[in-house]
């Protein structure tokens, strides 16, 4: 079915921040009738060169059909839902859907869950994987769960948001599928830590190395990704250690729930706390490389070589 196929919804996007403003453009991009909410005015502005509106006050979206959520913390998501003047504050005026691609744990959001519930309104928990340039070269992945006639009625919104959207089932498990994610994400970058150092010990430039493992059947859009600050050692960050190491508590957590060993993930946590206890915690998590080094007794200068980091197509993207 095409998206003229669908009824005009009328949609809400509250949070603007690097991964909202990236998503919600795409959407007024794809002519969605969007009107936006965030803390900060000036950082929703942007959207009204593609024909978005902003909003005042978050109480604008109650009327609206669908608004999503993009929001840092469990307690943010909370405070947009239900604190004073939040979307849901006013059970006589709410919208008939939200979708909340924030990531939060599947406690926090099942307590959100029921709370929609309450006040009829659906809910989807739609966490996603990638950053804002990730999203601007639309290599965007949602997995999404949920009542599945719901997930069914706003798929055309979804779609515009990435490369791929995936439904996992009822309930919260969208947010499990987001933990377990992260987890790899975490366990490949040490032990792609971990070769590259061992390669560079043995006279290999990383650059030649990481070129090598990006073209074998090893390679992978992440390693590719990853490759330019390897290389470089340019740590901005997309992703911080302190961030990653609350979703490997998580992970752990649910591990133990579930009754799964998890032997490698268990180590790479030990080596994410050391980047935190290292005191370089506003980098990007990629700084794994630099701690494998220390420990490894070598001194890592930057290379100062461009690197494809496969994404150029975010360039030419708004």
């Amino acid at each position: 079915m095409t998206e003229n196929a669908h009824p005009r919804l009328k949609v809400g996007w509250i949070g603007t921040g690097r991964m909202g403003i990236a998503m919600a453009t795409r959407l007024a991009k794809a002519g969605v009738d969007l009107t936006a909410w965030n803390r900060t005015r000036a950082k929703a502005e942007p959207l009204t060169e593609h024909g978005a509106a902003v909003a005042d006050s978050i109480a604008d979206l109650r009327g609206l059909d669908v608004v999503f959520t993009m929001v840092s913390t469990p307690a943010d998501l909370e405070q947009v839902l239900l604190g004073e003047g939040g979307l849901l504050a006013d059970p006589s005026q709410v919208p008939a859907t939200v979708v909340d691609c924030s990531t939060v744990s599947t406690d926090s959001s099942e307590a959100m869950r029921a709370a929609c519930d309450e006040r009829g309104v659906a809910f989807l928990a739609a966490p996603v994987s990638g950053n804002g340039k990730v999203v601007r070269a639309g290599g965007l992945s949602l997995v999404v769960s949920g009542p599945e006639q719901t997930y069914r009625d706003v798929e055309h919104l979804l779609t515009p948001l990435g490369k791929s959207v995936t439904y996992v089932g009822e309930g919260d498990v969208a947010r499990l599928v987001k933990i377990c994610h992260n987890l790899m994400l975490g366990v490949v970058t040490q032990s792609l830590a971990e070769i590259t150092v061992l390669a560079e010990k043995g006279g290999v430039p990383r650059a030649a190395f990481l070129e090598f493992l990006n073209n074998s059947v090893m390679g992978s859009v992440f390693t590719r990704y990853k490759s330019p600050a390897f290389v470089n050692l340019d740590f901005t960050p997309t992703f911080t250690p302190i961030l990653l190491r609350k979703d490997f508590d998580l992970g752990m957590a649910a591990a133990r729930e579930l009754d799964v060993p998890m032997p490698v993930a268990a180590a790479t946590q030990q080596a994410v706390q050391a980047s935190i206890g290292s005191g370089r915690v506003d980098e990007d998590f990629a700084i794994l490389l630099e701690l494998q080094a220390a420990a490894s007794g070598i001194e890592l200068k930057p290379e100062n070589v461009e690197v494809d980091d496969g994404l150029g197509a975010a360039d030419e993207a708004v």
